[in-house]
């Protein structure tokens, strides 16, 4: 054989037979060297992929010989890469941890003071209206008192009210009382004021109020009754109860709009309580 090929990548060996040949037909091309550069690229893309083994050499077990690696075991492959490469070795993956701990830090500080529930305040604003009526037939008095209450909203998402209900009593008797449903909703950071009326009915045992209220040497007709109210508030998932308690001084011998403030009464501090 005149010549003997080996090219692993992309080299090639020759022997001296073949460079002669190569010598004999440069200088029939007349010793042009670019010539005989492109027709020895032109040989080389011509020849196969060979690989040599010697005594002390196996096959690569990867490609099996042929320079290629098969394209279903590109998933099963591993390449190891030296442990001074500067790819395992980021400078910033410090900064970049610290970094991100405080980002999660600050998210979770900021969603906990937007959303975390506060109690929503209850204050009781006294009585702004007191409207008296006598039945004389059944020796009655008939009261129409309308509260109010002040609603403070100190989150940042709306608050519904969903149930107001209050109690008069006289003498621990309940001469009174009205509930209401779905009242209102608070906007957040906001308050709101919400008015009721209770139609109260003293009367039966209690006929002895009728002859105090119609005496008429007596300028003033104050009594003394015991107002109970309860209101349930919802949020998020949070469902809060407030209960208000304050003695009220009530004209039962006329009429009245003056308003009278919860300052003048005694009312027990409301409290929120979970009711799920």
């Amino acid at each position: 054989m005149g010549a003997s090929v080996c090219r692993y990548g992309r080299s090639l060996l020759s022997v001296p037979g073949h460079s002669r040949a190569e010598g004999h037909k440069g200088d029939l091309m007349g010793g042009d060297d670019s010539l005989d550069g492109l027709d020895r690229q032109e040989d080389i893309a011509q020849f196969p992929y060979v690989e040599f083994t010697g005594r002390d050499s196996i096959t690569c077990p990867t490609c099996q010989g042929s320079g290629r690696i098969p394209s279903g075991q590109l998933n099963e492959l591993v390449a190891l890469i030296p442990y001074s490469d500067q790819r395992l070795q980021p400078r910033w993956t410090k900064s970049y941890v610290v970094l991100s701990v405080i980002l999660c830090l600050l998210a979770t500080v900021l969603v906990a003071f937007f959303l975390f529930p506060r109690p929503v305040l209850v204050v009781d604003d006294g009585i702004r209206s007191v409207t008296v009526h006598f039945d004389r037939n059944n020796s009655k008095v008939l009261i129409n008192m309308t509260s109010s209450l002040n609603f403070t909203n100190s989150n940042f998402f709306t608050v519904w009210v969903d149930s107001v209900s209050c109690q008069v009593l006289y003498m621990k008797t309940v001469i009174g009382s009205r509930p209401l449903d779905n009242v209102i909703h608070i906007q957040p950071l906001s308050q709101r004021q919400v008015n009721f009326t209770v139609s109260v009915e003293i009367g039966g045992s209690l006929s002895y109020v009728y002859a105090f209220c119609t005496m008429a040497s007596i300028k003033v007709h104050n009594i003394v009754v015991f107002m109970q109210t309860t209101v349930k508030t919802s949020y998020m998932v949070r469902t809060a109860q407030n209960t208000l308690e304050s003695y009220r001084y009530i004209d039962c011998g006329a009429n009245s709009t003056n308003h009278q403030p919860s300052g003048m009464m005694w009312s027990k501090p409301h409290f929120p309580q979970m009711l799920r």
